[in-house]
């Protein structure tokens, strides 16, 4: 990812975060919870890994390599969950970036001619329509409806539902942070 260096460190940040939360998630809940948390834990880590500054490592064609794995991945999964549709999404928008990012194919960092290419343009749209249904979703979540199926006391820091839609909504808004500096 191009862009400034310290921006580019506050996603690794951010996204390292995520990652190990997720790691934790897996340790908690339903088998189905735990695969949900291992992809968003490989996409917290993936994003981490590709927002480190190009000056330090840019391995671009290893990114795609991963990223290309991790969709296969994602679509199988697909066939019983719409989140690993997203995880989809997420994983051939990975794969776009690193191969905008590889040497050779002509992209200038920060300059795109004749404006936003279509592509980054949808998947802006997408990701800001993500973030924004993500957030929404998240405002009216309380403890006690977090609780309902606990006997009425709180789940164990691991299994609460709104930190696991934090960590995707952060993840979502990293996303819009790196398809902008394409």
């Amino acid at each position: 990812m191009h862009g400034q260096a310290l921006s580019g460190w506050l996603l690794v940040a951010l996204c390292s975060a995520t990652g190990a939360y997720c790691v934790l998630r897996m340790r908690t809940g339903m088998k189905e919870h735990r695969k949900d948390a291992g992809s968003d834990a490989l996409m917290g880590f993936g994003m981490a890994a590709m927002a480190v500054p190009a000056a330090v490592v840019a391995p671009p064609l290893l990114y795609a390599a991963v990223f290309g794995g991790a969709g296969l991945r994602a679509l199988w999964q697909a066939r019983g969950s719409t989140h690993h549709l997203h995880h989809l999404v997420g994983s051939l928008a990975m794969v776009y970036m690193a191969l905008v990012m590889a040497p050779g194919t002509g992209h200038t960092p920060g300059y795109a001619p004749g404006g936003v290419p279509l592509l980054t343009g949808a998947l802006l749209l997408y990701y800001a329509t993500y973030v924004l249904r993500s957030g929404a979703r998240l405002m009216p979540m309380h403890v006690s409806t977090a609780a309902a199926g606990t006997g009425g006391r709180a789940p164990a820091w691991g299994a609460r539902p709104e930190l696991a839609m934090a960590c995707r909504l952060s993840m979502g808004i990293a996303m819009i942070a790196m398809l902008v500096t394409l």
